[in-house]
């Protein structure tokens, strides 16, 4: 990660010491080890998807103009946003010629279109909260993207850099996009207080005018004076605490959680169908415990 330019260094510096749970490179790592011991094509992979990562959530704090994360500053919060966007280039470009350096093509591929994917999933959420017509078939389309196609991407690589054949990567890429889908839901639970350790209510998501799974089916299920008053409220009364409280309210009365989360179960029911067809080992066990993990974390 050296630089030439001293305040790049200061800042990567800043990123390296609050690194997150690191879960996307254990999934390229326990994906390989699956296939046998890690190759040096393995650690390029999970370098190369945490250099991704890392450059995509510098760019998400600018978009949403986060000030915060993992608990510390953002980088924009520190620096202003024009200096976080040219860091969130320079880590993708670093991701981008280590595989060039080492001659990675395949991974190249599998990680180029993670990328692509992320953007448009970006985009047709901001489109789409303009409207606020997300149907369930969209909302699985946008975290499909979002979220779940970087996860798949882990699990690709993972395999991919073992040179495993073409179905065994797409099995692996499958894997990891239904647990990716599962930790995103996941995620929207603890905006209703669900498994998180304050344990309240947050409706960060409706603030924003994001309509995750729980309020997709309660404005599906619930009647048409109640569904007009949810949409007024994410329209128009977002910022309203109490108008905020009273759809989350409504969520719980109609079974959005309940359905949420049996969806969310289903999906890291059918990732651990597929690991199943893998022969057994440490890696699979753990890998399995992952996507325990995932489902039941707390944060």
């Amino acid at each position: 990660m050296t630089s030439r330019v001293p305040l790049l260094n200061k800042i990567t510096h800043y990123i390296v010491k609050r690194k997150g749970k690191q879960m996307r490179p254990m999934f390229v790592f326990l994906s390989a080890r699956m296939f046998g011991k890690p190759s040096e094509s393995t650690f390029t992979a999970a370098n190369l998807i945490e250099l991704l990562h890392t450059a995509t959530l510098v760019h998400d704090d600018v978009v949403d103009d986060a000030y915060e994360r993992r608990g510390f500053f953002s980088l924009n919060a520190l620096w202003k946003n024009k200096i976080a966007v040219l860091v969130g280039d320079y880590l993708l470009s670093k991701g981008l010629m280590l595989s060039i350096d080492s001659g990675e093509f395949k991974l190249l591929q599998i990680v180029s279109n993670a990328v692509k994917e992320m953007s448009e999933g970006e985009l047709l959420q901001i489109e789409k909260a303009r409207k606020l017509d997300i149907t369930e078939e969209v909302y699985f389309d946008i975290i499909r993207q979002k979220t779940a196609v970087l996860i798949a991407s882990c699990c690709a690589s993972g395999a991919s850099s073992m040179k495993q054949s073409d179905d065994t990567i797409e099995k692996m890429r499958l894997f990891g996009e239904k647990v990716g889908i599962a930790f995103q839901i996941k995620d929207d639970l603890f905006d209703y207080g669900l498994g998180g350790k304050i344990g309240k209510p947050t409706g960060i998501d409706i603030k924003e005018k994001k309509l995750t799974l729980p309020l997709i089916y309660t404005l599906n299920n619930c009647k048409k004076n109640i569904k007009k008053s949810i949409i007024n409220t994410v329209k128009n009364h977002n910022e309203d605490k109490e108008k905020v409280n009273e759809v989350i309210d409504h969520v719980f009365e109609h079974g959005g959680i309940d359905y949420a989360s049996q969806i969310m179960k289903n999906y890291a029911d059918e990732a651990l169908q597929l690991l199943q067809e893998f022969p057994d080992s440490e890696a699979k066990n753990k890998l399995h415990k992952l996507v325990t993990y995932t489902i039941e974390r707390e944060k």
